[in-house]
């Protein structure tokens, strides 16, 4: 595979259908902005709907705005079904929009903001639309995790919402570490349909609103040395349009920046944490998740 892999080797998306959360600023826009720009019929899911049609107006192509706020599980189904509607075959979806490091706040689900919107919102997102890519050859389903899911990360099932007490960097990292191993079990599942494949990525450390929640200890530094410590959204997006579109690209696989630390760089195939392998606590976490959301999968 190429380490120099950028915008120019996109293949051709004519006739394509992407759906991308969050995609009204940051990775997300770019994600979406590539895909557009290469032909794709692409959707921003987005809380916010104006934002989304001021960023759906600055992108060339066929691009729609749809109302998804993945800290609601009646939006997130409502989301789901206006899609169904629009949509009898999705080629893409990316599960792209997070939250990062904000104070100890709930879903209106009442779950722990940040394991409840970056993966119980899409976890339930994927659930609904899945049968919309199952025949679909060449689907996929691309989640966006982090580097965070390396740093206090664990899968806390003595207390999710983080209830006893709360460290906004660890619940970061459970959330993330999430993402993967949702990923994983999604792949394991798809495998025998032959057509959608599961796959994950991650923007290094990139210079978007994401980290406005951070930590004064983290966020000054990064203020300050950002041309060095950072890379802008295009590149960091880049992960993650190479898992949707490279036709190399295999199901459980995870893409990053090819630099040291993988902080930036060129994306390309990168390793997650040993702890996101764990099967037995991937197959736990499917369960729970499929009973906080209420959402059950046309695989098994």
């Amino acid at each position: 595979m190429s380490e120099r892999w950028d915008e120019r080797n996109i293949p051709d998306q004519r006739g394509r259908v992407a759906i991308v959360t969050g995609a009204n600023t940051g990775l997300g826009f770019e994600t979406a902005r590539m895909l557009a720009e290469r032909g794709a019929t692409v959707v921003l899911a987005v809380r916010d709907v104006e934002k989304g049609k001021q960023a759906a107006a600055r992108i060339s192509g066929d691009v729609g705005v749809q109302a998804l706020d993945l800290a609601s599980l009646d939006s997130v189904r409502s989301a789901a079904a206006d899609l169904r509607a629009v949509h009898p075959r999705i080629d893409l979806l990316i599960n792209n929009a997070g939250v990062m490091y904000p104070p100890k706040r709930t879903t209106a689900d009442g779950f722990e903001l940040q394991f409840g919107t970056n993966h119980l919102g899409h976890f339930a997102l994927t659930g609904l639309l899945l049968d919309r890519l199952l025949d679909v050859p060449g689907s996929r389903v691309v989640t966006v995790s982090s580097g965070g899911h390396r740093i206090r990360a664990a899968i806390h099932f003595d207390d999710l919402n983080w209830e006893r007490s709360y460290s906004r960097v660890a619940a970061y990292g459970q959330s993330k570490l999430a993402n993967l191993m949702f990923t994983y079990e999604l792949q394991r599942r798809l495998a025998s349909r032959g057509t959608t494949v599961a796959v994950a990525a991650h923007p290094g450390v990139s210079n978007t609103e994401l980290i406005r929640n951070s930590p004064a200890v983290f966020r000054l530094p990064v203020t300050w040395l950002a041309p060095l410590l950072t890379q802008n959204a295009a590149m960091g997006a880049l992960p993650t349009v190479r898992a949707a579109t490279d036709p190399e690209v295999r199901g459980g696989q995870y893409y990053g920046p090819a630099g040291r630390l993988e902080i930036r760089g060129h994306p390309t195939l990168v390793r997650s944490s040993r702890d996101s392998h764990d099967r037995a606590v991937q197959q736990r976490l499917w369960t729970v998740s499929e009973e906080l959301t209420g959402v059950t999968f046309p695989v098994v």
